[in-house]
């Protein structure tokens, strides 16, 4: 029996089709150029011939191209009717969700009871991966990432703008080697994140003492361990101001006065296509609307 192409080099050459370059359906998909060509590379492979014509204003589908679009398209819907009756009830409202633990932690489990009052047919599987938005054509339907910026090709919405502050054990601002000034981290082991690598360099260059340079700098990609270690006097750990406000944590104290901006946010991301899913779109508009 002939091997099959996959089926993704399929969806992708029926979206260059309905779409007619390469960029737009690349954009669609949430792929790159790259990909996206070499998964119609593959089905051209397999069927054995071309199935566009290339030339400067686009691709047109050669005569074999527009004999498989138009005997695909029926097959392709007819398999996602079997896969979605054959699934379980609540399939079609299952989100697979990529977050961070902090922000699952303090701010989104808080609100997950409402959201359920309101669906109960919504259901969630999370995912604590860092990286999340690099994972959306590996099984995730959307992510909540912790980012500078997202990549274009992607839908994105930005949730919240933060300021980055230092975050110590309240041990470490008492007694006679207390930290008063900034200049004494550099006697001091920083904490960052691994989402946020850049975030203690911002700072210092924001509050005019680019030369500070640190004992060391310790790397996390946990957020909530993170919070741990300094309260446990590991370090000062440079995050965001409501990681600290949310925390209610009494060991914990804010060193210095600075309004320092982040550079990174947290955002809401999916591929283009996933927002006409229903449970995307439901958790999309709700996650919004609520302003978590």
């Amino acid at each position: 029996m002939a091997r099959l192409p996959p089926i993704t080099s399929m969806v992708a050459f029926l979206e260059v089709a309905r779409l007619g370059t390469v960029k737009a359906a690349a954009s669609e998909l949430g792929l790159s150029m790259p990909a996206l060509s070499r998964r119609i590379q593959t089905l051209e492979h397999g069927v054995g011939r071309p199935l566009f014509d290339r030339h400067h204003q686009g691709l047109r589908l050669t005569e074999a191209g527009r004999q498989l679009h138009q005997q695909l398209t029926p097959v392709l819907d007819e398999l996602r009717v079997i896969l979605r009756n054959a699934a379980a009830p609540d399939a079609t409202l299952r989100l697979h969700l990529n977050v961070l633990p902090l922000f699952a932690q303090q701010r989104l489990f808080p609100h997950l009871p409402e959201l359920r009052r309101r669906y109960p047919q919504l259901h969630i599987d999370i995912e604590t991966l860092a990286h999340g938005e690099a994972r959306l054509s590996d099984g995730v339907d959307a992510a909540i990432a912790l980012a500078r910026a997202i990549d274009p090709a992607l839908y994105a919405f930005r949730l919240d703008q933060d300021q980055v502050l230092p975050i110590a054990a309240r041990s470490l601002t008492e007694g006679p080697e207390r930290i008063t000034v900034p200049e004494q981290l550099q006697r001091a082991t920083i904490l960052l994140h691994r989402e946020m690598p850049e975030t203690f360099n911002e700072w210092k260059s924001a509050i005019g003492m680019p030369y500070l340079e640190p004992l060391a700098i310790d790397y996390f990609d946990s957020g909530p361990l993170m919070l741990e270690a300094a309260a446990q006097g590991v370090g000062v750990a440079f995050m965001h101001s409501h990681h600290f406000d949310d925390a209610h944590d009494d060991r914990l104290v804010r060193l210095f006065d600075f309004k320092v901006d982040s550079p990174y946010s947290y955002w809401f991301v999916c591929r283009p296509r996933a927002l006409r899913q229903p449970a995307v779109k439901l958790f999309h508009d709700w996650l919004i609307s609520a302003k978590i």
